[in-house]
């Protein structure tokens, strides 16, 4: 007769660390192999594998079936169980309003409707997540890579003339370069002060300048003054991940810094659309979707993959608006998304040698064309003297590929768009009167004309 085993017996935990891959998992599965040297650099991570493109604005609805994303209100008749996608940047200490407005420092969070004000005042003393090591743990378990990226994921506490609120960020150059989101700092641009702060306590908080915003990849680059070595996080690449891997997200949600969450890789190549500096919806492109628990605050903080490198900046959440069992689902419902670090680098790296990002566009607005035949990107409009107009496409003409890349939908060409830099030569092929034809466009940057 089987023994019934001691519930209350210590439990002998299994071989192995946490971050173990079964023996028959893709060998794509593990990011790439960026070095910590190349990415603590003070001359940065050398060149860019995966170089941010843009195309024309006016693209369109989502594509036909997609679910809502990224109006972050109740006001536009969604209904409440609709998700939703926030930014999860700022955990303001303002007025709270029930839609839960998260873009920018203008409003609150859900302070007043889940009992959690304190936590979302900036100026409420929390202290800082314990990083101590008391226990040796194995170099591939959670707490083993948590302890090594602690010390470059930093709080960002920002006081403008909108407001006041914290987010995370990114040391990614050891001579000071912190990489967050637009949507974090950009209050400040317009007069305010940056205050950094690390998860460890010995470190001085240190003040930081914005070097360069980039609103449409909600991305921004920060500078510490200080002028000393700061540790950096290793970058690893994005384009190597695969569903399923799993993840740590890192930084500082309602105020809470040095918070580490676990979860795994939900999807990848995700467009989802948040709200933008002007209140208008923005897409996030190929954004990476994890159910590690991202709440407000987390905004800018890091997303790791297994061998303690960052392949994504976190930068936005879905809610359900106003369900859920404490009558407001303002925080994580395991519907996380993160701009992958292949994109966020290239950007980073223009903004560092340029003070500006730039985005390549082929001078289009174009809508989705699906359902039954043909499908791709279909111009609605040329811009006159743009790339496409001089390439010799005519309003009408359906956009199947792009170099070689198939074209089922604007975003699909926005994406491929993306993999290119502004005056390079890409091969469009399109239909006209149903016959498939191609043209060589020059790329131009975004909003040149």
């Amino acid at each position: 007769m089987s023994e019934t085993p001691d519930p209350t017996a210590p439990q002998t935990p299994p071989p192995g660390p946490w971050w173990s891959r079964p023996e028959d998992a893709p060998a794509g599965s593990t990011s790439g192999s960026t070095s910590a040297a190349a990415a603590s650099s003070a001359t940065g991570w050398g060149d860019p594998q995966a170089p941010t493109s843009y195309a024309a604005p006016g693209w369109g609805a989502p594509p036909s079936g997609a679910p809502a994303w990224g109006y972050p209100t109740d006001t536009i008749g969604q209904p409440s169980s609709q998700p939703t996608v926030r930014r999860r940047g700022l955990g303001v200490a303002a007025a709270v309003v029930a839609t839960a407005l998260v873009a920018g420092l203008t409003g609150g969070y859900v302070g007043a409707r889940t009992g959690e004000r304190d936590l979302l005042d900036p100026s409420a003393s929390l202290g800082s997540g314990s990083t101590t090591q008391v226990v040796d743990r194995a170099p591939g378990s959670v707490a083993a890579i948590a302890a090594k990226v602690l010390t470059s994921v930093v709080s960002i506490s920002v006081r403008g003339l909108d407001g006041s609120g914290t987010g995370s960020g990114v040391v990614i150059r050891s001579d000071g370069y912190v990489l967050t989101n637009n949507h974090v700092v950009e209050s400040a641009a317009r007069g305010g002060e940056i205050t950094v702060a690390f998860n460890d306590a010995n470190e001085a908080d240190v003040t930081a300048e914005i070097v360069g915003r980039d609103p449409e990849t909600d991305l921004a680059v920060l500078r510490m003054t200080g002028g000393r070595t700061y540790p950096a996080a290793t970058l690893g690449q994005s384009r190597a991940l695969v569903v399923g891997d799993p993840v740590i997200a890192i930084g500082s949600p309602l105020g809470l810094a040095g918070t580490v969450t676990t979860g795994i890789i939900s999807a990848l190549n995700r467009t989802v659309r948040v709200p933008g500096e002007d209140g208008s919806g923005i897409p996030l492109f190929n954004a990476i979707q994890t159910d590690a628990a991202i709440n407000p605050g987390n905004s800018g903080g890091a997303l790791v993959d297994a061998a303690g490198q960052v392949i994504g900046i976190n930068s936005a959440i879905a809610t359900l608006g106003g369900s859920g069992l404490s009558g407001d689902s303002g925080g994580s419902i395991g519907v996380g998304f993160a701009i992958p670090v292949d994109e966020a680098r290239s950007v980073a790296e223009e903004i560092i040698r340029t003070g500006r990002a730039t985005h390549p566009a082929i001078g289009i607005e174009a809508a989705t064309v699906s359902g039954s035949g043909t499908r791709g990107a279909r111009i609605g409009r040329l811009v006159q003297g743009g790339p496409a107009q001089q390439a010799g496409l005519e309003q009408g003409d359906l956009i199947t590929e792009l170099d070689g890349t198939e074209v089922s939908s604007v975003d699909e060409l926005i994406v491929a768009i993306r993999e290119h830099k502004v005056g390079e030569t890409v091969e469009v092929t399109f239909v006209r009167d149903g016959r498939t034809q191609t043209a060589d466009v020059v790329l131009q940057e975004k909003n040149a004309r």
